[in-house]
């Protein structure tokens, strides 16, 4: 099959830093082709994929995420190369926006974040043209009148993320500043628990920053650090290092991709009980699901209960690049079939 992948401009897929979709296009692209399908990637030039690529922007466009121009440049410069694809699997915004211009095209999107007032209403409109892929139950839970072809879990190569010992004493946390992420109550878990915290997290817009500078630099300490926004090996050293990853969300994550990784490294994982979070993590085998902060700081003590080998299994068993691009393969082949007929 001929699959050409769309990826945002915002971020080099695979992402140097943050960047949660871009890891998943990555991770798709080169299962795919690993699968034996013929792959192009649209992306930014300075994207590092092993697969073939295609570019006009020649480097992500960070700094104006969510700029109508520069998508629009990258998504009509993308859908002129692809016109003899089979299948192009677009994981921007503004592409199926665009779907009817191009009516030999068969498009499908994946919606990487949460339905509400704003995206609700656009997606109403792409799924009578563009089969729509969710990728959580909890996700697509949030907006049951607009149809969806399927839903389909994140993956990723346990092999690329080193299991570690969790013998470094302490906890983490990562993710983005913002009160969704709850870096704040991850903070006060680990306070409550007696246990060091360490913190990595993106921040670079002035919501981040403003949320950091009033609840969380206030309460930093010696055992209470932000060590920044980190590369992609320090993360995983981390991972190995952690005696557990902290989650606290407060709101209908879609995924929640962090909570994978962790695994992978054999980290258990301790979140509350929402968005995706207990489609991911087995309560009492992988992690646990919290009821608040304060049943998140006594279920730190319990991380010894768990096995670390069972968190890497969940991963190599379902949490995988295969079953992944096994299920996408298996959809886009509905979708193939459906539009002949």
């Amino acid at each position: 099959m001929r699959i050409a992948l769309v990826a945002p401009p915002w971020t080099p897929v695979p992402p140097t830093l943050y960047g949660g979709i871009e890891l998943v296009v990555d991770r798709l692209a080169t299962g795919l082709q690993r699968a034996g399908h013929d792959v192009l990637l649209c992306t930014t030039g300075d994207s590092t994929c092993p697969v073939p690529m295609h570019w006009t922007l020649p480097a992500a466009e960070g700094r104006r995420i969510g700029a109508m121009v520069p998508e629009l440049r990258h998504v009509l410069a993308a859908y002129e190369v692809v016109q003899d694809y089979d299948i192009v699997h677009d994981h921007t915004l503004a592409g199926p926006l665009l779907a009817d211009r191009y009516p030999n095209l068969n498009i499908v999107t994946t919606i990487h974040g949460p339905f509400g007032d704003d995206l609700t209403p656009i997606y109403e409109h792409v799924t009578k043209r563009v089969p729509l892929i969710a990728i959580s139950e909890a996700q697509a839970s949030a907006a049951p009148h607009v149809p969806v072809a399927g839903v389909i879990h994140h993956g990723i190569d346990a092999a690329d993320f080193p299991i570690g010992a969790g013998d470094g004493g302490y906890m983490l946390f990562l993710g983005r500043m913002s009160p969704d992420k709850g870096a704040h109550r991850a903070m006060e878990a680990a306070y409550k628990a007696g246990v060091p915290l360490l913190m990595c997290a993106k921040m670079r817009e002035p919501a981040e920053i403003e949320y950091f500078d009033t609840y969380c630099a206030p309460y930093l300490n010696d055992d209470i650090r932000y060590l920044g926004e980190v590369p992609h090996q320090q993360k995983l050293e981390l991972l190995g290092g952690a005696k557990g990853l902290l989650f606290p969300i407060r709101w209908n994550e879609p995924f929640g991709m962090v909570m994978i990784e962790s695994l992978a490294c054999g980290t258990p994982v301790l979140a509350f009980a929402e968005g995706a979070a207990p489609e991911v993590i087995d309560h009492g085998r992988t992690g646990f699901l919290c009821d608040d902060v304060a049943d998140m700081a006594q279920a730190i003590s319990r991380l010894d209960e768990l096995d670390r080998r069972e968190c890497r299994a969940a991963v190599e068993d379902y949490f995988s690049t295969d079953r992944m691009v096994a299920e996408h393969v298996a959809l886009f082949e509905k979708v193939l079939a459906s539009r002949r007929s």
